[in-house]
């Protein structure tokens, strides 16, 4: 595998030690790590930001050489506004697109595998996307 998408429950396991996830999320991504390239986009970064005062930490919880930073394409935005529209016509209650839709839509329109916990919504609006779940 050359590059997965790691989403930020993962990222967030690891950093907050969390007691059900932390193994097997530090598995994981240590793992995909030796494998090829963790991938993160603006949408994963503002995630994991909301947990730090300052863009300095931020930077520090994610470092460069150790996750790659790609934007999130166009093509994508538009397939979370689609995916978006889905969801609110079963009945969704959102507002506005959940970081999810962007995040699914980032991994479908790269066609590049996820790491993620949360697997409902996923599997639900983007299923051709590759999920490698708990």
């Amino acid at each position: 595998m050359s590059e997965i998408l790691v989403d930020s429950n993962v990222i967030l396991d690891i950093l907050t030690k969390d007691p059900q996830w932390f193994d097997w999320s530090s598995q994981m991504v240590t793992n995909y790590a030796n494998q090829g390239d963790l991938v993160i986009n603006p949408i994963i970064y503002a995630e994991i930001s909301t947990g730090f005062n300052q863009p300095e930490e931020v930077e520090e919880a994610l470092p460069e050489d150790f996750f790659r930073r790609d934007p999130l394409p166009y093509s994508a935005a538009f397939l979370a506004g689609q995916s978006f529209l889905t969801y609110r016509q079963r009945g969704g209650i959102r507002r506005s697109p959940l970081p999810d839709f962007y995040i699914g839509a980032h991994a479908t329109i790269a066609n590049i595998p996820l790491l993620t916990g949360d697997v409902n919504r996923y599997r639900t609006y983007f299923p051709v996307v590759q999920l490698i779940t708990p």
